[in-house]
């Protein structure tokens, strides 16, 4: 029997990929892939005025945890400070390390654009990570080499430059979807950003131009064979 498929999304804060894939990750999830919602950070520092910074961290990785499990996977969220991320060998390695444990079929992560350093830096180390899992010159852990494809999602702070590839039909998914997005608070109570409105009209928007119900978008890295297409390219049903 094979390894079953699994489908990775990385975030730079809990709350970013699950609005940026959430409803991807699920019809992967009923096609019996494994999901897990990979988080850099918490996002603490955007905390309600009632809670400190390290009580809003843990009410986010309970948050994270009850949405990863409507959405039929599981949530991993590492000790790095929301808005102190830095691009070193240290967190590459760390990040390497975990997806060789992890290996993923296919992982999604943050556009190369964005106004959010974290949002940038997280992608910046997905790929980083990707080279250094892939090559058996590097012994981490003695766990075995894995390279993993990956491909960037769609977020209001990372819209400059962002051309939709791929149109991901989910319809079937998206009140799933939206169930879930409701269980973080930041996303009902935001006073600087409408979220649930602004992604609920984008799946529609979506859809609409993915002539579907409900779609969500993928993007290739920059300077990929890209490949218009309504499935993650090798990865269809």
């Amino acid at each position: 029997m094979g390894q079953r498929k699994h489908f990775v999304a990385v975030g730079a804060h809990c709350g970013d990929v699950e609005i940026q894939a959430g409803a991807i990750a699920h019809k992967y999830a009923r096609a019996g892939w494994d999901v897990t919602f990979l988080h850099l950070t918490a996002g603490e520092k955007g905390n309600p005025q009632h809670v400190t910074v390290e009580d809003y961290r843990r009410q986010k990785i309970e948050e994270a945890e009850k949405v990863a499990h409507i959405l039929g996977g599981s949530s991993i969220t590492l000790d790095y400070k929301d808005a102190e991320l830095a691009f070193n060998d240290d967190i590459v390695t760390h990040v390497a390390t975990l997806m060789r444990k992890l290996r993923p079929t296919v992982v999604v992560t943050h556009w190369v654009n964005s106004i959010h350093p974290d949002h940038v830096l997280c992608q910046r180390i997905v790929e980083a990570a990707q080279l250094k899992a892939g090559l058996p010159g590097f012994d981490l852990d003695g766990l075995a080499p894995h390279y993993y494809p990956f491909y960037h999602s769609e977020n209001w702070e990372d819209m400059e430059d962002y051309d939709p590839d791929i149109y991901v039909d989910v319809s079937d998914e998206f009140e799933t979807y939206l169930e879930a997005l409701a269980n973080y608070w930041f996303i009902m109570n935001s006073s600087s950003f409408r979220y649930f409105d602004y992604y609920k009209a984008l799946g529609t928007v979506r859809g609409c131009v993915g002539r579907v119900t409900y779609a969500q978008t993928l993007k290739y890295p920059a300077g990929g064979n890209v490949r218009k297409s309504g499935f993650i390219p090798g990865h269809e049903f």
